[in-house]
């Protein structure tokens, strides 16, 4: 009885221990907590999908498989996912009947029925990005920047273009005898006398003068040389090929010269000796210079697209008001460009680009006409801050555009203020949307038959996720995921299945196959990846909720309550990082260390809140724009008012709130130190920007636009200009070898604080660390740091 009872007290205070929260403890190594699966896909075939998994909490996560008629996942040999994501990369025929692909350098044609492949090229060099052309009789292929065809029937080889670095010249690189023989030259005489004694010689001849007249009517080669493209010393980008073989299209890139890269030191490095990490320039540098190029083939033509013709290709933009003598008087002049594409159709007959302003305010899709390089216009989106959005993206990055059929493409455009999909017709020149609301269309699929969509959204509330069917006309929209939470959907290649991550606020990431159909009942494929140490806690739940805005507006919240016992009166933030990130929402989130830092906040008696404040991801257009030219404006008042918010309603002392953040939200913890002092009692600023002018340019242009151009959107978004208003208690941390936002930035901002004779802040310096910090002894200090500071300052 003695040794039972001796039993149970020891499970008392095991589980009691464990029950309690330090940082120390949630600050180890992750995998503590045991390991989700991640990056799932499928095998071609669409019977297995393959996971990264590590159960058993080795060093590194292993490949995992699970086939749809297993009952558990297997551990898998890696060496099969290299040509498992060739295949899945493949490009088809427009029948469907042939796929292409590329893998380890080499192209693949494979049959599909028969499931034959052959093997296309055999090289030491890389082949690249292969498609269909010409009836689908060709696959051209790019290698060593030109495009080459090789015919599927009888196996000719065809250099096809003719592109390189250096000054301009032409030159001859295929020479072809000619079907016809002149028997009035000698040499014409005497092979015209060896293909009548000898009959091999005969037969070749008529089957190469077969193969010629092939590629003379189908418009492979129209003269004895192909034209030498000279690229001088401009990069080439974006090589392709029409699908009729007729035009040929690439972009140049101009990189800027004189530029200045920073320097970062890095300190404790193996050798004893420092080392400098030359990294990226700073905003407001000269940017590169983008051309694009037409070659018609069939004229041996090559054309510069001019881009006079584009709408509003030379408006100012509205901020230049602001500053009247910079801009009276200054003769209107092109906007750069950069035109990406062009998508063609699927006969060849219709071409669109993606065109967009290198200051980013506007963006153009546009009909190609190949012929005469001029550019016809489609669909305009301007924005005064920025374009950007789901689906839209800048360029190459995360712009989803296609074709459903010859006469039709989609497209996506923040035009309502919220990203949507919409579908042009180009017979009637008419543009159709095919969703609508407050809400965004997160992810985009066209089916292979062309009679679906199929959608990631957040319809029915900002954080919550879901994935619906709809057919091309906008009809028969079905949701086909079945919880509340966050989904990352993988399709099957024969779209039948979907496999998804899927998790919950307080329940991490577990993998899940389904038919990908409604009301199918999912199949969960990991069950428990989290250790039973994690689970032994009760991870809080946080209230979702919304708080009034000054203007409005309805605030997206998270708000951590502690046990009515336990309650102090204080309030802590935790401000999320930026470039277009949410954090309330009703899925496990990627700050997994703040999430459970939060819960030992509230253990401790605080009330921890957690804001998707302006230019916040998931709201739509104005939402994402609200700090255009004012960082530290409408997304720091955002906080201010979740403060009162607080005291009015949850009992908070006004006098006892604290801020804490990293990057984007290190900044507006300077901010609201600094401007709000009387808001914000404490604060930790974790690898915090202090002044936007010596951040990178393609986050903080689209913003602030350029220091030169627009200083008054620097000067008002700087943290650094208003130190002096420091009153209360300032932690920073920060890593030494930081590429993102430099560790300048906080020896500049401490030189400010010493001169303004500031007492009250202090500096922690982490030697190793980049921005994310990786070494669980630093993430343990540095939180160590955090409490001590609400702990002294807030209590």
């Amino acid at each position: 009885m003695r040794k039972i009872l001796l039993l149970l007290s020891l499970a008392y205070v095991y589980a009691g221990y464990s029950q309690t929260l330090t940082v120390d403890h949630i600050m180890r190594d992750p995998k503590w907590m045991g390991t989700s699966p991640s990056n799932a896909f499928w095998s071609h075939d669409s019977k297995t999908v393959y996971f990264n998994w590590n159960p058993q909490q080795q060093v590194s996560d292993s490949l995992y498989a699970f086939a749809i008629t297993a009952t558990a996942p297997e551990k898998a040999n890696s060496n099969i996912l290299e040509r498992n994501n060739a295949l899945n990369n493949a490009v088809y025929n427009s029948a469907g009947t042939q796929m292409v692909y590329g893998f380890r350098g080499d192209i693949y044609w494979t049959e599909i029925k028969t499931n034959k492949t052959t093997r296309v090229t055999q090289t030491e060099e890389q082949e690249f990005n292969p498609s269909f052309i010409l009836n689908d009789e060709w696959i051209a292929f790019n290698k060593s920047g030109n495009l080459f065809g090789w015919h599927t029937k009888s196996g000719v080889l065809m250099q096809l273009t003719n592109i390189g670095s250096g000054g301009s010249s032409t030159g001859a690189n295929f020479n072809r005898s000619s079907g016809s023989i002149n028997t009035q030259t000698q040499d014409g005489w005497l092979q015209q006398q060896q293909l009548d004694l000898f009959e091999v010689l005969k037969e070749r001849k008529e089957k190469r003068d077969l193969r010629n007249e092939y590629l003379r009517k189908n418009r492979i080669v129209y003269n004895d040389t192909i034209k030498r493209i000279a690229t001088g010393d401009k990069m080439m980008q974006g090589l392709q090929i029409s699908p009729d073989a007729r035009f040929v299209t690439y972009r140049l890139y101009q990189v800027p010269s004189g530029n200045k890269s920073t320097i970062v030191p890095d300190y404790v490095t193996e050798s004893g000796y420092t080392t400098d990490l030359n990294t990226r320039t700073k905003v407001g540098n000269a940017l590169g210079k983008f051309e694009f190029y037409v070659w018609d083939r069939q004229r041996d033509t090559l054309m510069l697209i001019k881009t006079d013709a584009i709408p509003g290709i030379q408006d100012l933009p509205d901020y230049a008001k602001d500053y009247p003598k910079k801009y009276e008087g200054k003769k209107p002049t092109n906007r750069p460009v950069a035109i990406y594409g062009p998508y063609w159709n699927a006969s060849g007959t219709f071409a669109i680009v993606d065109i967009r302003s290198q200051d980013n305010k506007d963006r153009w899709i546009m009909q190609l006409d190949a012929a005469s390089g001029k550019l016809v216009p489609i669909d305009r989106q301007r924005d005064e801050a920025w374009i950007a959005g789901p689906g839209i993206g800048g360029g190459n990055f995360g712009t989803r555009i296609g074709w459903v059929n010859n006469d039709q493409f989609y497209f996506q455009s923040e035009a309502t203020g919220y990203s949507h999909l919409y579908i042009y017709d180009t017979k009637t020149q008419s543009k159709k949307a095919l969703s609508s609301g407050n809400y965004e269309v997160q992810e985009l699929r066209l089916s292979k038959n062309k009679q679906f969509f199929y959608l990631l959204t957040n319809e029915t509330h900002p954080g919550k996720q879901n994935w619906y069917r709809i057919k091309i006309d906008g009809t028969g929209k079905e949701r086909i995921t079945p919880w509340e939470g966050g989904y990352e959907v993988s399709m099957s290649p024969d779209e039948k299945w979907i496999a998804y991550r899927y998790s919950y606020i307080n329940k991490p990431w577990e993998l899940y196959v389904q038919e990908n159909a409604p009301g199918k009942k999912p199949i969960q494929v990991t069950n428990l990846s989290m250790s039973d140490e994690f689970k032994k806690y009760n991870w809080k739940e946080p209230k979702v909720t919304t708080i009034p805005a000054r203007d409005g507006q309805s605030i997206y919240a998270r708000i951590y309550e502690p046990a009515p016992e336990k309650k102090n009166g204080a309030a802590v933030f935790f401000v999320h990082g930026a470039g277009y990130l949410q954090n309330v929402h009703y899925w496990w989130s990627s700050y997994f260390r703040e999430y459970m830092f939060n819960n030992l906040l509230a253990d401790k008696g605080y009330t921890v809140i957690d804001i998707d404040y302006r230019a916040s991801s998931g709201y739509g257009r104005d939402w994402r724009t609200g700090i255009y030219r004012h960082m530290g404006g409408k997304d720091l008042t955002d906080h201010v008012d979740a403060a009162e918010y607080l005291v009015k309603n949850y009992g908070i002392d006004k006098n006892r709130i604290g801020l804490y953040g990293g990057s984007y939200g290190g900044f507006i913890t300077l901010m609201g130190l600094f401007t709000t002092p009387d808001v914000f009692k404490a604060g930790a600023a974790l690898r915090p920007v202090t002044d936007w002018a010596h951040y990178n340019h393609g986050y903080t242009a689209n913003i602030l636009n350029e220091p030169v151009q627009d200083s008054i959107a620097y000067a008002k978004s700087s943290p650094i200009n208003f130190a002096s208003g420091l009153k209360n208690h300032l932690l920073i941390c920060h890593g030494m070898v930081d590429v993102n936002v430099h560790f300048q930035d906080v020896v500049r901002l401490s030189q400010k604080l010493i001169e303004l004779k500031k007492d009250n802040w202090e500096l922690a310096v982490y030697p190793m660390e980049d921005h994310g910090f990786v070494e669980p002894s630093s993430w343990t200090d540095e939180y160590k740091r955090i409490l001590k500071l609400f702990e002294e300052r807030l209590k």
